[in-house]
């Protein structure tokens, strides 16, 4: 029902729906940012979700529960991070946008262990709306973790280590063939990434 009335609500409004995706700090934020900028320079109207989100008592306790330990915390980073998804769903006016840009989608199920993870991921891809793009940027694992310890928080996630971030790009890799993702190389030059995801989605 949920899927059904917000792809009748895009198709009446032409709205665009958006998802980027990837590991931790493969650059998926910053070019969703780089994204809204652009398009919010040709007039449009843009609404950037990032997920975990920290406007909302899901979001928070997705990201409370990523930085503790622990099997129950590593489900229940899960379960908050889906329901918080959910919520940016049905708390926007979509009528208002031109475009819904979301980063982190679908693929928060790759954080579940195995074969959980493509269990909950078709479970919640039939339940909520599709994207008209989904991309998803790819990044080696060790290039991903040099940049978090790069990065100036005082906390590192659970999975923010060298042998998690194997982990979960080899199932996020997986489910990219479950759905029409657009696998995007991360370790190219920022600005050659930005301009490849402006070319991605232009009217076929």
């Amino acid at each position: 029902m949920v899927r059904h009335f917000f792809c009748c609500l895009a198709e009446v409004y032409k709205i665009q729906f958006i998802v980027i995706d990837g590991l931790d700090a493969s650059g998926k934020t910053t070019q969703a940012r780089r994204l809204v900028k652009f398009l919010q320079n040709q007039g449009k109207a843009v609404c950037l979700r990032v997920h975990p989100s920290d406007d909302n008592f899901l979001g928070a306790n997705a990201k409370r529960f990523l930085q503790a330990s622990g099997s129950s915390a590593h489900f229940a980073s899960a379960l908050f991070y889906m329901l918080d998804v959910l919520h940016s769903i049905v708390k926007y006016r979509w009528r208002d946008y031109d475009y819904i840009i979301f980063v982190r989608y679908l693929m928060g199920t790759a954080y579940l262990p195995s074969p959980m993870d493509k269990i909950a991921y078709c479970f919640f891809s039939a339940l909520v709306p599709k994207p008209e793009k989904m991309l998803f940027i790819d990044i080696k694992p060790e290039d991903a973790y040099k940049r978090i310890v790069k990065r100036t928080r005082d906390t590192i996630e659970m999975f923010e280590n060298p042998e998690a971030l194997a982990k979960v790009r080899e199932k996020g890799i997986a489910l990219t063939t479950l759905g029409k993702w657009l696998v995007i190389d991360g370790s190219r030059p920022q600005l050659e990434v930005e301009l490849l995801i402006r070319n991605l989605l232009k009217p076929e």
